[in-house]
C-alpha cells in the first residue's frame, strides 16, 4: 500500500467488511455469522472502518456498537416497515419531475444525494434500500442535480448527503461547495456526515482548508452519533478542527432500542456531545424503513428520555428535539410533560423534581 497514502483513505481501504476481518477485533458470535451470511447472501453492503470497529467491545454480542455495524438475522423480520418506504418518504413518485440525487420534503430546501458510499454502513439506515440493499438504483448526477437547483429560486438550503458525501476526494467537496456558493438564491449549505463519528481522520489538512474562511454561505455540519462510547479523543480533535474552520457541528442521534434508550446512556451520550464541542440537534424516531423493526421503540419512548434524563437533569444545551421524519416533513414527538392544568385564572405547571407552580393565565 502506497506510504504516502492520507490515514483516511487506507482506513477505507481496509474496510471491516468480511468475517475474518471483524474477528481481528471481536469473537464474532454464532449469531453474528448468521447475519453476515445472511447479508451476504442478499448483496447486502455492510462494514465499517478499523478505527471504528476498535471501539466495540471484543467479548460481547450486545456492544451497541457492534449492533449498529454487524448485520442481523432480525433485518428479515420487517412487520412495520414501509415497502418502497425511500421512494415513498423522499416524494419520489409524485407529479414534481426531479433528478433521482434530489430529495424533497419542503418547499424551500432539499437534500442532495451525492453518493451511495458511506464509511460505515448503519444497520438502521433509513436509506437502506439505496445505500445498503441497494434494491433502488438512483443516478447520484451532480450536474444534474446542480441544473435542477440552479432553475428553482425558491430554494435556499441545500443539505449535501448521500451515502456520506465527505467519503469524496477534497478537490470534488471543493466542487460541490463552489457550484452551490455560485447559486445566488441558496443562502445554505449543509453537510450530512458520519465521518466525526466512525472516520475522524478525515477531518484532514486539505478539507480543512476547502472548509475554511468567510464566506456569504456558511457551511453546517450534522453527523450522528448514538451512544457515548462512538466519542473519543480523535472525534474531539476532529469537531474542534472543524469549528476552528468556522463550521459549525451538530448531531442527529436515532433512537435505537437496546443501543440508546435507557436514561443512563442517553443522558451520557448527550452530556459527551456537549464536552466535545458538538451541540445535540435532533433525535430521530427509527425511521419504518424495511428491515428496522428490531430497532425501533415506542413513539413516547424518546420524549420520556428527554423528560426523564435532559430536562433539569443536565444543561439545556444537551436537549435534542425529537422528531419523526416522514414524507411531509419532520414532526415534533414532545408531548406537553410540563403543562398539567389550565383554567381561567392560571396554568399549573410540574417540573421534572415533580414539582408544582402556577403561572397567570393572560387574556390576550
Amino acid at each position: 500500500m502506497n506510504d504516502t497514502m492520507e490515514e483516511w483513505v487506507r482506513q477505507l481501504a481496509t474496510h471491516v467488511n468480511t468475517v475474518e476481518a471483524l474477528e481481528t477485533f471481536v469473537r464474532v458470535s454464532s449469531g453474528e455469522r448468521k447475519g453476515i451470511e445472511e447479508a451476504v447472501k442478499r448483496n447486502m453492503r455492510w462494514g465499517t472502518t478499523p478505527y471504528f470497529a476498535s471501539l466495540m467491545d471484543p467479548e460481547d454480542p450486545n456492544c451497541p456498537i457492534r449492533r449498529q455495524v454487524i448485520p442481523s438475522v432480525q433485518e428479515k423480520v420487517n412487520r412495520y416497515g414501509v415497502d418502497n418506504y425511500l421512494e415513498w418518504k423522499e416524494n419520489r413518485l409524485t407529479d414534481d419531475v426531479r433528478p433521482d440525487c434530489i430529495a424533497r420534503q419542503y418547499h424551500d430546501r432539499i437534500a442532495f444525494l451525492v453518493t451511495d458510499v458511506c464509511a460505515m454502513y448503519c444497520r438502521h439506515c433509513f436509506r437502506k434500500e439505496v445505500v445498503v440493499v441497494r434494491d433502488l438504483q438512483l443516478r447520484f448526477d451532480v450536474e444534474e442535480g446542480l441544473r435542477w437547483i440552479r432553475e428553482h429560486p425558491e430554494i435556499r438550503d441545500v443539505l449535501v448527503t448521500g451515502g456520506d458525501p465527505f467519503v469524496l476526494s477534497d478537490d470534488k467537496i471543493a466542487y460541490l461547495i463552489a457550484s452551490l456558493r455560485e447559486i445566488p438564491h441558496v443562502e445554505m449549505i449543509r453537510f450530512g456526515t458520519r465521518t466525526p463519528i466512525v472516520l475522524p481522520q478525515r477531518i484532514t489538512p486539505g478539507l480543512k482548508r476547502v472548509l475554511s474562511g468567510y464566506h456569504r454561505l456558511p457551511i453546517w455540519i450534522n453527523t450522528q452519533c448514538n451512544h457515548p462510547k462512538e466519542i473519543t479523543e480523535e472525534t474531539a480533535r476532529a469537531v474542534y478542527d472543524l469549528i476552528s474552520c468556522g463550521v459549525n457541528v451538530g448531531n442527529q442521534a436515532v433512537l435505537l432500542k437496546g443501543i440508546n434508550d435507557d436514561t443512563d446512556t442517553f443522558q451520557a451520550l448527550h452530556q459527551r456531545l456537549i464536552s466535545v464541542r458538538i451541540r445535540p440537534y435532533y433525535l430521530f424516531y427509527c425511521e419504518p424503513a424495511p428491515g428496522n423493526d428490531h430497532f425501533r421503540t415506542p413513539v413516547e419512548k424518546g420524549a420520556e428520555l428527554i423528560r426523564d434524563a435532559i430536562r433539569g437533569h443536565t444543561s439545556g444545551l444537551a436537549q435534542p428535539m425529537y422528531v419523526v421524519a416522514t414524507r411531509i416533513g419532520k414532526i415534533m414527538l414532545m408531548p406537553d410533560y410540563s403543562y398539567v392544568e389550565k383554567n381561567d385564572r392560571e396554568y399549573t405547571l410540574r417540573n421534572y423534581k415533580g414539582e408544582f407552580t402556577t403561572l397567570p393565565n393572560i387574556d390576550g
